[in-house]
């Protein structure tokens, strides 16, 4: 049995993750979009330091989204599972 947390649900068709299905999926997207459209405003005129956030960001965001998909990340044909 897998003890990992279910926070996003699997795509039916295709490689990734679906919307989450739980808060904490929610807060964690959340925070997510409020680093990067944050930063877009503040930093918008220096793309170098724009990026050296948003690059991060995404990396933590895959990672957390990965480890916490219902299944895991898989590719799927868009079975019953």
């Amino acid at each position: 049995m897998d003890d990992r947390p279910e926070w996003f649900s699997a795509k039916r068709y295709g490689f990734g993750t679906a919307l989450p299905i739980r808060w904490q999926g929610w807060l964690v997207m959340a925070v997510y979009f409020a680093v990067t459209i944050g930063s877009a405003f503040l930093f918008a005129k220096r793309p170098v330091i724009l990026l050296s956030i948003i690059f991060p960001a995404t990396v933590i965001f895959l990672v957390i989204a990965a480890r916490t998909t219902k299944g895991g990340m898989r590719w799927r044909w868009g079975g019953d599972e």
